[in-house]
């Protein structure tokens, strides 16, 4: 639906009540509880501080994560002193399980316990997670707390971060704009704790101790996790479990779930001291790559069976068709833009001159300038594509998963010439940090040509029994980029920063111009959707 700018109601909500059917019920119901926030759902509030704190969480962890792991053993506030290609397969497992557990993290709150309780569980094992990886502080071992909270919050971010934005939707049954607009809300929240996370986390975590670091990060998600339960009253239904099934037969399937899973956590467990202790044989980076094939394998395979098999009409085929050329896109483009938290961090901390106003600024603490410049554009990207779509010029899906890597490729482009324009600069440490805010913005563009684009287009193309599988795989994408970034950040060990992300610029431009070139066919298959 359309917005009429400054209304409160969309203008199908606005015709509604001018013959006098009054504003939506939901929405009137909210009016007379005085249960509002800013003209919405007074339980928008309740979730967007939820994934704000959650989201500080995440990425002032992320930020510390492969500088700690590669900071030396012999400093003043040291770390394991991991070669650097460790460092960012280890990221890049971690990463890419993050997103695959969501899929099982959703399952879980679709069929045993419902949204609701999925949030709360997950932020106490992440909060867990973090703590667990500061428990040095305290006298623990340091090497089995630290992957053990990795472990923790991985699994804890697969239970929250799918199903608290199911519910943020779930306030909203009557759909529409309002929607659109809480769904705008919500986004900020995750961008506000992108900024601060980074910010705080990185100074006190690299300024002064890494555990304090993970500690602070931890305590974010605390305070998450207060205010969830102090406005919880306020999500009402939204969240409940929703099943058809008896309540005996939802407490036999999560029995069953228990035991799977205890199993399989026992066998990670098993297979990771194997893999610590070398008795397998093989490294991270040959694991990393290796799941890496095995993930692509089982995505074009599932692909083949459902286009083949799986009783679709002519137009859906092509239209799945057409969901696996953009994951294909989706996970170039991811496996260079997630190499902020390894390459680009690594290369922030050697090379990039970080004096400001007569302070050192941790490298961590610049990560929160792509959450930054997605505050400041992504209102004027949404300004752009509607006024493009007013004049008949809006780009078609695959042009803008193009751009996206253009963007991409750009960025990659001027960090590689940053750091190679004088090789005594660069050996000083004293590249302009003007180079990487260019970096960051011009991967921000990309991201705003991609992401949300994206994630639109999944609910678009999709068979309506699909689109929850759909969104899945673009999860799945995701977690490939990932890990993929790890994979190619890895090579900063043997390679110089400029020639990594030349290599880097040119896959993705290349994969930019061969997106751009068959994007008139792909936009025939896809038909009238747009």
């Amino acid at each position: 639906m359309a917005k009429d700018p400054g209304s409160e109601f969309s203008s199908e909500e606005a015709a509604e009540f001018a013959h006098g059917g009054g504003p939506p019920a939901a929405h009137a119901a909210a009016v007379a509880s005085g249960h509002e926030w800013f003209g919405h759902p007074r339980g928008l509030s309740t979730l967007f501080f939820t994934e704000m704190w959650e989201r500080f969480s995440y990425y002032g962890m992320r930020a510390l994560l492969v500088l700690f792991m590669t900071a030396p053993l012999t400093v003043d506030n040291p770390g394991f002193g991991f070669a650097d290609g460790q460092a960012t397969a280890i990221y890049g497992l971690y990463t890419f399980f993050v997103y695959v557990l969501s899929l099982p993290g959703g399952w879980v709150a679709d069929n045993l316990w419902g949204g609701k309780k999925a949030v709360f569980v997950g932020g106490v094992i992440i909060a867990s997670g973090h703590f667990t990886m500061a428990a040095p502080l305290i006298g623990l071992p340091e090497m089995p707390t630290f992957f053990l909270g990795l472990i923790l919050v991985v699994i804890g971010t697969g239970l929250l971060k799918p199903n608290v934005s199911a519910i943020v939707g779930d306030l909203y049954p009557e759909g529409g704009a309002r929607r659109d607009a809480g769904f705008s809300i919500f986004y900020m929240g995750i961008n506000i704790g992108a900024i601060l996370g980074p910010l705080l986390c990185g100074i006190v975590g690299e300024g002064y101790n890494w555990h304090w670091g993970f500690s602070l990060a931890g305590i974010g998600m605390f305070f998450g996790l207060i205010q969830y339960k102090v406005g919880e009253k306020y999500l009402n239904d939204a969240g409940r479990l929703q099943t058809d099934a008896a309540p005996a037969a939802v407490r036999a399937t999560e029995r069953k779930f228990y035991g799977i899973a205890a199993v399989f956590a026992a066998v990670v467990g098993v297979f990771g001291y194997l893999l610590a202790t070398g008795s397998l044989g093989i490294t991270l980076e040959q694991l990393a790559g290796s799941l890496g094939v095995v993930v692509v394998l089982i995505t074009f395979a599932y692909f083949a069976y459902i286009i083949l098999a799986g009783g679709h009409s002519t137009v859906e085929k092509k239209r799945l068709g057409v969901i696996l050329w953009l994951f294909i896109l989706a996970a170039l483009f991811w496996s260079g833009f997630e190499q902020a938290g390894s390459s680009l961090n690594l290369v922030t901390r050697d090379l990039v001159d970080r004096e400001m106003f007569g302070t050192i600024v941790p490298a961590s603490t610049l990560q929160l300038i792509n959450p930054l410049f997605i505050v400041i554009f992504a209102p004027l990207f949404g300004a752009l594509w509607v006024w493009l779509a007013q004049r008949n010029a809006n780009p078609s899906i695959p042009v803008k998963f193009a751009l996206g890597l253009f963007g991409l490729a750009a960025g990659f482009f001027v960090i590689s010439w940053g750091t190679a324009t004088d090789a005594a600069a660069v050996a000083e440490g004293s590249v302009p940090v003007g180079w990487l805010i260019v970096t960051y913005f011009l991967h921000t563009c990309g991201e705003l040509c991609l992401s949300p684009v994206g994630l639109s287009s999944m609910t678009k193309l999709a068979p309506r029994s699909r689109v929850s599988q759909m969104m899945g795989i673009w999860f799945v994408a995701a977690a490939l980029g990932n890990l993929f970034a790890g994979l190619m950040a890895g090579q900063i060990e043997d390679l110089p920063a400029s020639e990594l992300f030349w290599f880097v610029a040119m896959l993705v431009g290349g994969g930019g111009v061969i997106a751009l070139l068959v994007s008139p066919f792909v936009k025939k298959l896809i038909g009238g959707i747009e």
